[in-house]
């Protein structure tokens, strides 16, 4: 079918803001790839202890995800009205707030780690493997929020190409330093985590710079803005409660995963780290939905909000048809280097044709959770994630209670993700979200 005119410039300006996020979002989670395979040749135990590490860590720094998109949001809408220096400004103000809430959770997270590892109740060598990441990763937790908020400036801003350069170096480096401290230092899994601190520290520091460079080109001073500070932390509350479900379905299928025994820990951070990939490549469009919606909405162009909205939800559901489609029907190609283990290996080939069915629903969600953030319609995102969490934890409570194992416990995933895209389709019929203006406040 041929497309007019208007459709082409639609997709351009949607391609022109999600390729370039699609290689930086998709680093991040080749990062988590890249660490399982360095760790799953030190043994089982240390990928199981990586499973439950990574899902510690991705609730703490999921919960924070809103100042990447809180800062998209208001920096996009402002830079729509036509205000860059205080879009900049806006922006700015993340920057700080996450700063200073990275030290008070890398702390807390020091000090926790071997209480919340234990509440997994894996065995004593998978319990210390996670403890012994943890440990190390905490002191980073401040750069990852940091690099959160710098990269959330520069996707409002409509500058994509600035971060995926700046993540593609962190990452090399990541896989250099892994192999260099985990072998060659021989410090264990201990050494991943220092290399992945380092990596993410470099980065994080180079995009700040970055924000603060631009600040100065408009005359935009960097400084302390207490009730800035407070709007960002007030902006981002709600979608704090939205991320928890989400983070609360993952650490529930993590936990579920956990009493099955080792093998299936192992394999579940195997398929768990594949679908972050996923995920993470099907949010590029998010993320350009959030900077065009929000410029758009900022500029009073409610038609160009739908229009894009349509745009992007059909190139979602492809996108999740081709994306799934390859990671399952590639399996034989990869799943070797994740773990010698031979039960490791087919069961992770086994939950994998579940994920290939559920990842075209999650195309159209992540579309749709992008364009309702870029919107400022972040109550509703709470709500309707927890609508969905109660969908989904009596089935995985009933999978763990009948210990019908890994890939009966994805199924009930995908009626989470489902839950999810019913809620966000509704929504997105109505005309409530699309409120215009600088602020939605």
């Amino acid at each position: 079918m041929r497309r007019s005119g208007a459709a082409r410039g639609l997709d351009r300006e949607i391609f022109g803001l999600a390729l370039p996020t699609l290689a930086t979002l998709v680093s991040e989670p080749l990062l988590l790839l890249a660490d399982s395979a360095i760790i799953g040749h030190l043994g089982t135990d240390p990928l199981a202890g990586l499973g439950i590490a990574a899902n510690v860590l991705g609730v703490l720094t999921g919960l924070c995800i809103f100042l990447a998109y809180g800062t998209t949001g208001t920096v996009a809408r402002r830079l729509g009205a036509g205000d860059r220096a205080a879009a900049l400004a806006g922006g700015f103000d993340g920057l700080v707030l996450a700063v200073g809430l990275g030290a008070l959770l890398g702390l807390a997270l020091l000090l926790a780690a071997p209480a919340v590892v234990a509440a997994y109740g894996a065995s004593p060598a998978v319990t210390e493997a996670a403890t012994t990441y943890l440990r190390v990763a905490a002191f980073g937790v401040p750069s990852i929020l940091l690099l959160l908020a710098g990269t959330g400036v520069l996707r409002g801003l409509q500058d994509t190409r600035t971060p995926l350069q700046v993540v593609i170096a962190a990452n090399l480096a990541n896989v250099v330093l892994n192999l260099a401290l985990v072998y060659g230092a021989g410090l264990g899994i201990a050494g991943s985590a220092l290399g992945t601190l380092l990596a993410q520290t470099g980065a994080a520091v180079v995009v700040a710079v970055v924000v603060v460079r631009r600040m100065r080109a408009v005359q935009a001073r960097p400084r302390f803005a207490p009730g800035g500070v407070l709007r960002a932390a007030r902006a981002g509350s709600w979608l704090v409660l939205r991320t928890a479900t989400l983070q609360g379905a993952v650490t529930l299928t993590t936990l579920t995963a956990a009493t099955s025994g080792t093998i299936a820990l192992a394999a579940h951070q195997v398929v768990n780290s594949l679908w972050v990939l996923l995920a993470f490549a099907l949010d590029a469009l998010a993320i350009a939905g959030q900077a065009i919606i929000g410029r758009a909405l900022g500029a009073g162009d409610v038609a160009l909000g739908r229009a894009m909205t349509r745009r992007m939800v059909g190139w979602g559901v492809v996108a999740g048809l081709v994306f799934g489609t390859a990671v399952w029907a590639a399996r034989p190609l990869y799943v070797g280097l994740f773990s010698p283990d031979p039960q490791v290996q087919a069961l992770v080939g086994a939950v994998l044709l579940v994920v290939a069915v559920v990842t075209p629903v999650a195309g159209v969600v992540y579309v749709l959770d992008g364009v309702l953030i870029g919107a400022g319609d972040s109550r509703y995102l709470a709500l309707a994630g927890l609508l969905a969490l109660l969908a989904y934890a009596p089935l995985a409570l009933l999978v763990r209670g009948q210990g019908a194992g890994l890939v009966w416990l994805w199924a009930a995933y995908g009626v989470f993700m489902l839950a999810r895209m019913t809620t966000l389709v509704l929504r997105i019929r109505t005309g409530a979200w699309a409120r215009t203006g600088a602020s939605v406040a």
